[in-house]
């Protein structure tokens, strides 16, 4: 029971990592407050249906999960969005949907809850990057700019929050099993099976990641087992390249 009396926050609490992450930290003791547009799906301790791209709505919520589970320890940035294609193809509402999702409710969360957290006893944020925020692929700038912004905004609060006993680090991740992934593959014509075979023919260890890959990795990172781990930037990606 690693994080029993632990209160945590998860964003992106409906999609295949999200689920996977809320069911693991609640099944060692963690109280879990969810949020996404809609969560009547995921069992959880409390629920903050929203719009992640609303401002008012992240700058309040983490006060808000505090309020109604009696504090908050932990942190997951696990909400994101995938945007394709290169530059040239790139829309305005393309840019504004990828930065706010991916990088300004972060910001927004992560200003919000560090002095919750510094008011107790610390804390652990846990943030989702990406492979391709640390080395880019291409055709998916705004994703890539998106999540290397991520890798940057781990590393520097780490640096500045250390002292106050909080912990931020980030999990990394190649291409994951998830429906996300398989609706990406749908829209763009291709049939969702033949295509995870195709990219677990590509990954040297045989496959894609699992969402339970990517989430023993979160919740190591936000247990006391990661206690001098600040500031990482973890990937876990099979030994696949980027590119």
């Amino acid at each position: 029971m690693r994080f029993a009396g632990r209160r945590a926050l998860v964003t992106g609490a409906s999609g295949g990592i999200g689920k996977t992450l809320v069911a693991a930290l609640r099944a060692e003791g963690a109280q879990v407050a969810v949020t996404d547009r809609d969560t009547s799906g995921v069992e959880a301790d409390a629920h903050f249906d929203g719009d992640l791209l609303d401002g008012a709505f992240c700058d309040a919520l983490p006060g808000r999960v505090a309020a109604a589970l009696g504090g908050l320890d932990i942190l997951c940035n696990n909400a994101g969005v995938i945007t394709r294609g290169d530059i040239t193809t790139a829309t305005d509402a393309d840019y504004a949907l990828t930065m706010g999702v991916n990088v300004e409710a972060p910001f927004r969360l992560c200003r919000a809850a560090i002095p919750i957290m510094a008011g107790a006893d610390g804390g652990a944020i846990v943030n989702t990057a990406s492979c391709w925020g640390l080395s880019p692929g291409p055709d998916h700038p705004l994703y890539v700019m998106s999540k290397a912004a991520v890798a940057s905004l781990t590393q520097c609060l780490a640096r500045d929050h250390a002292r106050q006993g909080i912990r931020v680090n980030a999990v990394c991740p190649n291409e994951v099993n998830t429906p996300m992934l398989r609706t990406g593959f749908a829209i763009r014509g291709l049939d969702p099976d033949k295509a995870v075979v195709a990219l677990n023919a590509s990954v040297p260890l045989g496959r894609i990641a699992e969402p339970e890959d990517i989430v023993d990795v979160v919740t190591f990172l936000a247990s006391d087992a990661a206690r001098y781990v600040c500031g990482a930037l973890v990937e876990v990606n099979g030994a696949k390249p980027v590119g």
